[in-house]
């Protein structure tokens, strides 16, 4: 796709606006507003939210959840003297991602709903700037083909495939053998958990498991954290965005989140990226790619910092990882099972209905019970998706 060149306003729509990445878009982009408008922005739910930053940001188009969500979004935009366009709804979320008037997309949807406006955006040739790495864990080979048929621009958003993005020889073509990489490594802080005697776990609260030590994150991907299903969906989108097998793709735990990830070479080289863990640099990066732009992070102090640990995670500890493994080794809809087991086990451990060491059993189960298969459309994603939802309610609420 042709991205608009330096000099000219670049129009971007933000799926997930209110979220803590659309949050951390806006203020990037609020610092640069010779560089950037927005063309969209949607949320689920959090109207009043959204409305303050359609009132800061002036988008065409605003996207809500439901009809309810759209009214009264309507009716506070309008007491506000705000004209953007309100819609709702899967396929409005779809048409504001692909709009012709649209050159840059932040996907920024926590789970699978984000998946069809993503791929929708892809199918587009839009420059997608990923956080929702659930497109490619559950889509991964469909969304690649989409990628490469309309010529869109793909930039990873997490920290972690930001860093190896960073770290990787100009130009890249998805092959690790052609460039010399002997292993990509994606480093984890560990989560709140790391050094907690594995026997309580089962005693872990919500707001024990929210509190990430690091970062400041919703609360499904913080549980995610906890768990390490966070690091083993980043291993599975690592393997297609970068083209690595499982073997060539290690974690290690690296509790001060100053290396945010790194590249190991054949000749021994290993090349890392370093900043203080606030997402804005990644986004400010891939926005403006391959260009630097102020970002609003300070400048990391190493000296402060004083030292840098690593450590290799424990399966006893971290099973969720070992599932995501599994499910990368297997193919096909598997790591779509593995998703949606996972975003029903992390709910119903929100909602307290189930506790934190059922989190990976649950998904276990599932993954165990319901046969994967190729995943040759997006209606088999989609269809293994509700599938294994259906399952995992059932072992909850039998």
């Amino acid at each position: 796709m042709a991205v608009r060149e330096y000099g000219s306003v670049q129009h971007i729509t933000i799926l997930g606006a209110t979220g803590s990445i659309g949050v951390s878009t806006l203020d990037v982009i609020a610092r640069h507003p010779d560089r950037y408008a927005i063309h969209g922005l949607t949320a689920h739910s959090r109207v009043e939210e959204l409305a303050a930053q359609c009132e800061r940001f002036l988008p065409k188009v605003a996207v809500v959840g439901s009809a309810n969500a759209a009214q009264r979004l309507q009716a506070l935009l309008a007491a506000r003297g705000v004209r953007t366009q309100v819609e709702y709804g899967a396929e409005a979320l779809c048409a504001v991602a692909s709009a012709p008037e649209c050159d840059t997309v932040m996907a920024a949807i926590v789970g699978a709903a984000g998946l069809p406006p993503t791929l929708a955006a892809a199918r587009a040739g839009k420059k997608i700037l990923l956080a929702n790495k659930e497109a490619l864990v559950m889509s991964g080979q469909l969304f690649i083909d989409a990628i490469a048929s309309s010529g869109a621009t793909l930039l990873p958003i997490d920290s972690e495939h930001n860093a190896i993005f960073q770290c990787l020889p100009r130009p890249y073509q998805r092959s690790p053998a052609q460039h010399g990489i002997a292993k990509i490594l994606l480093t984890a802080s560990g989560g709140p958990f790391l050094t907690r005697a594995v026997d309580t776990l089962a005693a872990v609260t919500p707001e024990e498991a929210v509190a990430h030590p690091n970062w400041v994150m919703g609360r499904k991907i913080s549980v995610d954290s906890a768990t390490m299903m966070n690091k083993g969906l980043e291993v599975i989108e690592a393997h297609w965005l970068f083209g690595a097998s499982a073997n060539q793709i290690d974690v290690l735990i690296h509790p001060q989140s100053v290396i945010h990830s790194m590249v190991s070479y054949v000749d021994g080289s290993v090349l890392a990226q370093l900043g203080n863990p606030d997402m804005r640099t990644p986004i400010a990066h891939a926005l403006a790619y391959p260009e630097r732009i102020a970002s609003g992070v300070s400048q990391i102090d190493l000296a402060a910092v004083a030292q840098l640990c690593f450590e290799r995670p424990d399966f006893d500890r971290f099973p969720c990882l070992k599932l995501a493994y599994d499910a990368l080794t297997a193919g096909g809809t598997a790591p779509a099972i593995l998703n949606a087991a996972n975003e029903v086990a992390v709910q119903s451990f929100l909602n307290r209905e189930i506790g934190f060491r059922m989190i990976d059993q649950l998904i276990a189960r599932v993954m165990d019970t319901l046969p994967h298969r190729e995943a040759t459309t997006i209606d088999d994603v989609l269809d293994q998706d509700r599938s294994a939802r259906e399952l995992a309610y059932s072992y909850i609420q039998p």
